[in-house]
């Protein structure tokens, strides 16, 4: 079932290790299938090093296993609250990259310092509130995508594709599962800059919005000119 599906989100899954977002079994990337409906998601647990398209589990949007002989990532529910909630989304990400995670640690937003950051996020990337102690006892991985999904309120997901989960870590997306480990990468570079900008500055403010917008809109916008046809 979806062998060729299995295939790319088992790479995807292993290029979050090549990409150095993810040690020993954490992080997990998923995609839904588009004619069935059906979710393809990293095992709950599962070492990266031998991991296998076989190894993919298979799981429809209300979470029961399709395929597969290991148990789904303990994160399924996220993805799928968000799958349900954004049918924008392809393809989704969560790590606990180092920097990303810091200001998720810290309850704080990625704030826009510069064009780099606005070549991917359209915005200064949002950190959710805390969970309640109820959202966590009950449904917490579904309420995880909750409050990522109330981050997002009045606010295009496929044009800001990362949210920080307050005291937890990034989650990324996009159009599929490679698109979704690219914004992750990128998203964790642009942490680490924010970061390093505030050692350097500690009064550094966010890049002006007419900088942004042209550093957006001339990759994304309708009469984008970067790259070779649609390359970025």
């Amino acid at each position: 079932m979806l062998e060729k599906l299995k295939e790319k989100v088992c790479q995807a899954n292993l290029d979050l290790v090549k990409y150095g977002l993810v040690i020993f079994t954490w992080g997990n990337v998923s995609e839904q299938d588009r004619a069935t409906g059906l979710v393809i998601i990293k095992p709950s647990g599962l070492n990266y090093e031998g991991m296998t398209p076989d190894d993919m589990v298979v799981v429809d949007l209300d979470g029961n296993v399709a395929e597969g002989k290991l148990k789904p990532s303990s994160d399924t529910p996220t993805h799928l609250e968000l799958y349900r909630r954004f049918p924008e989304m392809g393809g989704i990400v969560h790590t606990h990259s180092e920097n990303a995670t810091a200001f998720a640690q810290s309850g704080r937003a990625i704030p826009a310092y510069g064009t780099t950051h606005a070549d991917y996020f359209y915005g200064d990337i949002p950190c959710t509130r805390a969970l309640t102690e109820e959202e966590v006892k009950k449904d917490y991985e579904k309420n995880t995508g909750v409050v990522i999904a109330e981050a997002f309120s009045g606010i295009g997901v496929m044009s800001l594709p990362a949210c920080l989960v307050k005291n937890h870590g990034p989650f990324s997306w996009g159009k599929d599962s490679v698109e979704a480990v690219h914004n992750a990468v990128v998203l964790e570079q642009c942490a680490k800059m924010a970061r390093e900008t505030e050692m350097l500055n500690k009064n550094a403010v966010r890049a002006d919005q007419y900088i942004l917008d042209k550093h957006y809109y001339r990759k994304h916008g309708k009469n984008a000119y970067y790259g070779q046809g649609g390359n970025t």
